[in-house]
C-alpha cells in the first residue's frame, strides 16, 4: 500500500545504520550507492479513504538520495 505522507515526520530516529540494514543490497541495486539509514518517525498519513491519520512510518533515507519506501508500522491516537 503506498503512503502519501501528509506535512513533515516528527521526531525522525535513526534505527540502523549500513550493515545493519537487511535489505542493504536491494536498496543500492534500486536507488545506488549511499549512506544507508532506516529511520522511523511520526506523521500525518493519508489512507486509502481519504481521511488523514498520525501513524509511525519507517523508510530508508540515503544523502543525495532522499527518502524512500515509507511503510506504516502502526496507527496512534486522532
Amino acid at each position: 500500500m503506498p503512503v502519501d505522507v501528509v506535512g513533515e515526520v516528527e521526531d525522525p530516529t535513526p534505527i540502523a545504520i549500513r550493515l545493519g540494514i537487511r535489505v542493504l543490497p536491494r536498496l543500492r541495486r534500486l536507488y545506488g550507492a549511499g549512506r544507508w539509514r532506516k529511520m522511523k518517525g511520526v506523521a500525518r498519513i493519508r489512507v486509502l479513504d481519504g481521511t488523514i491519520r498520525r501513524a509511525e512510518v519507517h523508510w530508508y533515507e540515503a544523502h543525495g538520495i532522499g527518502r524512500r519506501e515509507f511503510k506504516v508500522k502502526r496507527y496512534l491516537g486522532e
